[in-house]
């Protein structure tokens, strides 16, 4: 089933991401927290891809697994900043000879670790969201940032940069994580007003440990409000609670985001299936 399909129901819909392996040796425990996420029956599910194509064969194989043993639908990711245009076409290849019609089309990071590696056929996403495009049969997604890529100058450049990413054939957006909604609805306003007009994915992130606190803050600088930094200080040193707490926290950010007209909703859920039973159990009345 097509993304556009799925999210452009009047049904709230709740997703997932997952990630798969960087090695293959931790293969089957990765696969096993999947298929446990996949058992939970989302609306669909999003597995990520590494920079320059580190696990794009594990991409493929564990959506292919998730939409054929389990019915639920993958959407595949696909970045593109290390790779080669014949790169990218043997990769589209193999998602549509796995039977994979939904593919997030992104840039990808550059890293101290892969900058000097990158070949640049590719600079920006729009390149390769019409290179999708023109191979035919794929639902493109891509991403945008409430709070303004990290590398654009200011949030108009970066809203200018959407749109030519979704004029190139971009059918749908999910966001990137952020805590306070309203950036979202404050954000929702400046592209409709800019003319993009495709449906948005609202992703969200249960934060449950200190240290993804951490890494969230020095990769992307994501604005943390008081009442959540309150959350973290409290509760921090003490695991258990922590996880409930974010838990709690995103299920409120989630009920207000439907509640505010956002329909479909994709929850980070770093291959954590307690975390997304949780997240589904407390919004179940409210998605049936």
């Amino acid at each position: 089933m097509k993304i556009i399909d799925i999210i452009g129901s009047s049904t709230p819909s709740l997703s997932f991401e997952v990630f798969p392996p960087k090695t293959s040796d931790t293969f089957d425990t990765v696969k096993e927290a999947i298929e446990k996420i996949a058992i939970l029956k989302p609306s669909f599910m999003s597995v990520t891809y590494g920079a320059g194509g580190g696990t794009s064969e594990f991409t493929v194989s564990l959506a292919k697994d998730i939409q054929d043993n389990f019915g639920v639908t993958p959407l595949a990711h696909l970045t593109c900043i290390n790779s080669t245009k014949e790169d990218i076409q043997n990769r589209l290849i193999a998602l549509k000879e796995a039977g994979i019609e939904n593919i997030l089309a992104l840039r990808g990071d550059i890293t101290p670790e892969n900058r000097d590696k990158i070949k640049f056929d590719y600079r920006h996403a729009n390149e390769l969201v019409e290179q999708i495009r023109a191979f035919g049969g794929f639902c493109i997604g891509g991403a945008c940032y409430p709070e303004g890529h990290p590398e654009s100058p200011s949030q108009a450049e970066d809203i200018k940069s959407l749109k030519s990413k979704v004029d190139a054939g971009c059918q749908f957006l999910t966001t990137q994580m952020f805590f306070d909604n309203n950036i979202l609805y404050n954000y929702m306003y400046k592209i409709r007003e800019a003319g993009i007009t495709v449906p948005i994915v609202a992703g969200v992130m249960p934060v449950t440990n200190v240290n993804q606190i951490k890494r969230i803050c020095s990769l992307s600088g994501t604005y943390l409000p008081q009442r959540f930094k309150a959350i973290v200080d409290r509760y921090a040193s003490n695991p258990n609670a922590m996880c409930q707490a974010g838990i709690a926290y995103a299920t409120e950010q989630i009920i207000d985001l439907y509640a505010n007209g956002i329909n479909a909703v994709h929850v980070y859920s770093m291959n954590k299936p307690y975390v997304a039973l949780k997240i589904q159990e407390n919004i179940s009345e409210i998605i049936k």
